[in-house]
């Protein structure tokens, strides 16, 4: 079904409940009042972006976001739980029990005056407001420029992403070279697109992608460490990996790791290793933190880095701590790290030389310390490239599943006998006090 849109002439397809088959059950039920109280107000609301795509493709969103004609000031009068955020783009969070509802306004014309850029083209804020069809047309790439009416069970499409979901196509909206200038980041969101949903790129999106990779240097740190994350702990981090690698991308996120002719970084089996074990704990629905996924990124520089350090006479466990300091400085330059993650990398790698004692107290205290089961599991990463250390991450293993009794017997040995063995008690010297009491 076709008719014009109000705006710019585009036409929208409108595709209903019998040819998309979402049915409501499946749409948070909190996004639906959230579109039903803007609607009741006379706005249009519509939910829009991944969750429609994600809807099509018959996975589960993680997030129901809201597109709307409504002002983030109207919104927010709208509903009480609420409050506006951003500079860039000013978004409205609405919130009840536990949940967060993303709200924004249709985005206007990207060559509109309020529009300020960088010199490389990035957009550097926007708020001005347009129509559903521009809001649509300034999108990334189509498969996330959908809108579904949960009230009409409606898809509304203005750049044929309905076609290029059901293709699993991958496609910019406009030309790719600008859009990519005006956000570097949406190739980030390529490579995460391709390892989630298992799409493919269209040649004219991806041709581009290789030489905008440089211009991800312009973009805050912050900005870039929230994208890793969905790169990599989404459960598809191996996928991520490949996409990135594909493109010459993780060389402009870590340029301290080194790479080949192509620009590829050269995986060690510790970080190939540490990718299959991050999908693998997600899908078993374990926890996986940041902390871990940066000491195996960095482990490379940082491992030489403290050999270095080791030929000018510091201690292996200094070595480490300096090397660390010095190289999550300069990652932060680039991807942001949280000091409560970076604090627990430098951990995992310091703690390393001290697997090496097996024997006595420091070998007891290190099966005692908080981040043990971390610097462990790190240490067996470690003995997949050096096979030096599997008899060591072997004995650490086994230390572990036997009694506490035997436990000790094996670190402390005869020692630990010795030590509880009860103390003769010296016989008390008589008093020379030879006074009596009156």
């Amino acid at each position: 079904m076709s008719s014009e849109s109000p705006t710019n002439n585009l036409k929208v397809n409108i595709h209903p409940l019998g040819e998309h088959g979402i049915k409501r059950r499946q749409i948070n039920r909190f996004a639906v009042g959230i579109v039903e109280g803007l609607v009741e107000k006379g706005y249009r609301a519509y939910l829009v972006g991944g969750c429609v795509r994600d809807l099509l493709l018959g996975l589960k969103p993680k997030d129901f976001d809201i597109a709307t004609n409504a002002t983030p000031e109207q919104v927010h009068k709208t509903f009480r739980y609420s409050r506006i955020i951003g500079r860039r783009f000013r978004l409205v969070h609405v919130y009840t029990r536990g949940e967060l509802i993303e709200v924004a306004t249709f985005r206007g014309a990207a060559q509109s005056q309020d529009a300020s850029h960088d010199a490389s083209g990035r957009i550097l804020s926007d708020n001005t407001f347009g129509s559903m069809a521009e809001d649509a047309v300034r999108r990334d790439f189509t498969i996330n420029a959908l809108f579904y009416d949960p009230i009409k069970q409606e898809i509304h499409d203005f750049v044929g992403g309905y076609a290029d979901v059901l293709e699993r196509k991958l496609k910019v909206i406009g030309d790719p070279e600008s859009r990519y200038r005006e956000d570097p980041v949406r190739v980030l969101r390529a490579a995460r697109f391709v390892a989630k949903l298992g799409v493919s790129t269209d040649s004219g999106s991806e041709e581009p992608i290789r030489s905008a990779g440089k211009l991800l240097g312009n973009v805050p740190s912050a900005r870039l460490y929230d994208e890793l994350l969905k790169l990599f702990l989404s459960g598809q981090a191996v996928n991520s990996m490949a996409a990135l690698q594909e493109w010459g991308l993780m060389h402009h996120l870590f340029p301290q790791l080194k790479c080949d002719r192509d620009n590829r970084v050269i995986e060690g089996k510790v970080l190939r290793q540490a990718l299959i074990n991050t999908d693998q704990r997600i899908r078993e629905r374990k926890p996986v933190t940041p902390a871990f996924l940066y000491a195996a990124l960095l482990w490379q520089p940082v491992s030489k880095l403290a050999t270095s350090y080791g030929e000018r006479g510091y201690s292996p466990q200094d070595a480490l701590t300096v090397a660390g300091d010095e190289i999550i400085a300069k990652q932060c330059q680039r991807t942001a790290i949280p000091r409560r993650f970076s604090g627990v990398t430098k951990v995992i790698w310091s703690m390393q030389p001290r697997f090496v004692n097996t024997k006595g107290r420091r070998a007891n205290a290190l099966l005692n310390q908080r981040k043990f089961r971390a610097a462990y599991d790190f240490l067996l990463l470690r003995a997949l490239e050096d096979e030096s250390l599997e008899s060591l991450a072997k004995w650490w293993t086994d230390i572990q599943e036997v009694s506490q009794e035997q436990r000790e017997q094996q670190i402390f040995g005869d020692s630990k006998r010795k030590s509880q063995r009860p103390r003769r008690r010296k016989s008390k010297p008589a008093s020379n006090d030879t006074s009596t009491s009156k």
